[in-house]
């Protein structure tokens, strides 16, 4: 396993199995679906401790339809940029994101799981990768759960814990 370490992040790449559960001490909040020009591209389901803005918590994501894991890094990166306007750091981002995230297909789910410590993602009990820049993660879960995020209404679902 490839190990890239810089002042800015800790990325563990691919191929890492989780050996606790993922969700443990998590409560589930809310769920509701992300489409874009109507198309359905994933469900989400929101887990989190006492507060669902605060770490811990965790994303899962039920992908619907075929996505490259560069497609969905840049897209990330494109939604960040409402919260940092720093592109030399979300360059650095983009670059660690392709690294972790894997192409995904209709019935895939990725979780991210979101610590004091950083950034998490899993595929299954497949650990993918850890990003510990500071600031990722929550710029990051900030596209889910930050006022300012594209998807108001997905917000409101995943905050929402009778939606689940």
């Amino acid at each position: 396993m490839a190990l890239v370490v810089s002042p800015f992040l800790l990325c563990l790449p691919r191929r890492g199995v989780a050996s606790f559960d993922v969700l443990a001490g998590l409560q589930r909040w809310g769920s509701g679906e992300f489409r874009r020009f109507g198309f359905l591209v994933y469900s989400a389901t929101l887990w989190a401790g006492g507060d669902p803005v605060r770490p811990p918590l965790a994303l899962r994501l039920d992908y619907k339809r075929s996505i490259t894991g560069a497609a969905i890094a840049e897209a990330s990166v494109r939604e960040m940029r409402r919260f940092i306007d720093d592109s030399a750091r979300l360059e650095t981002w983009g670059a660690q994101m392709r690294q972790v995230f894997p192409d995904v297909h209709p019935g895939d789910h990725l979780i991210g799981l979101y610590r004091p410590e950083g950034a998490y993602f899993y595929q299954g009990e497949r650990q993918l990768g850890i990003i510990a820049a500071p600031g990722f993660a929550a710029a990051f879960f900030a596209i889910w759960l930050d006022p300012r995020t594209s998807a108001p209404e997905l917000r409101a679902a995943l905050l929402n814990r009778s939606s689940g």
